[in-house]
């Protein structure tokens, strides 16, 4: 009788470790399924805040570009002021608003990272004084970066350092070299059709 009930009472031990056992796998699980729901949640604000970042510097080019278009010399006076006023009171506003996707980076990438910028840098500051020279090395740069064949010389140098960096810098890298190339664009159209407005006064005046 007394062999029975320490068997029962083992048993009912053995039975309430294993429950016990079920019981933190099962805590475990959930634990780990709301870490995957919020991993994908995080994922998501990071696309969502990527997004954001890029509409702003589509924004701010935009405005630029309608600050320096054709339509707004052909205008009086008086209304060029209004829109301007207008396009500086938007562009205030959308720098106002700052958002921010950190990258994480290995030392390795931090330099490459560091070089790659560097180059654009040194580009863009050279732009003014030689802008067709400045759009070529821009579009080497360029085809450094895309998986297409373009058909510009690709620089070899620039691409190492572009695949040495983060994905994400990577991404950015393309996009700033693309809006450098629309704005040197844009910038020797506005060159041109100043120095053919230029051109075209003295014959005007009938000098």
């Amino acid at each position: 009788m007394a062999q029975a009930k320490i068997q029962a009472k083992m048993s009912e031990a053995s039975g309430s470790k294993f429950s016990r056992t079920l019981s933190m796998a099962d805590r475990s699980g959930r634990l780990l399924e709301t870490l995957d729901q919020l991993e994908m949640r995080v994922e998501t604000l990071r696309e969502t805040a990527a997004a954001m970042e890029q509409e702003r510097e589509s924004i701010l080019e935009m405005i630029q570009s309608l600050k320096n278009s054709q339509e707004m010399r052909n205008i009086c006076d008086g209304e060029r002021e209004e829109l301007t006023l207008t396009a500086e009171r938007l562009m205030g506003r959308t720098l106002s608003v700052e958002v921010c996707v950190g990258t994480i980076r290995n030392s390795q990438q931090e330099e490459a990272l560091r070089k790659a910028t560097s180059i654009i840098n040194d580009i863009v500051k050279k732009l003014l004084d030689d802008m067709e020279g400045g759009r070529q090395r821009l579009q080497a740069l360029h085809a450094a970066c895309v998986t297409e064949a373009p058909p510009v010389p690709i620089d070899q140098k620039f691409q190492a350092l572009v695949i040495s960096c983060a994905l994400e810098d990577q991404k950015k890298i393309k996009r700033r070299l693309e809006m450098l190339l629309r704005n040197t664009e844009n910038a020797e159209d506005n060159i041109k059709l100043m120095d053919n407005i230029k051109l075209d006064e003295p014959r005007a005046n009938g000098l």
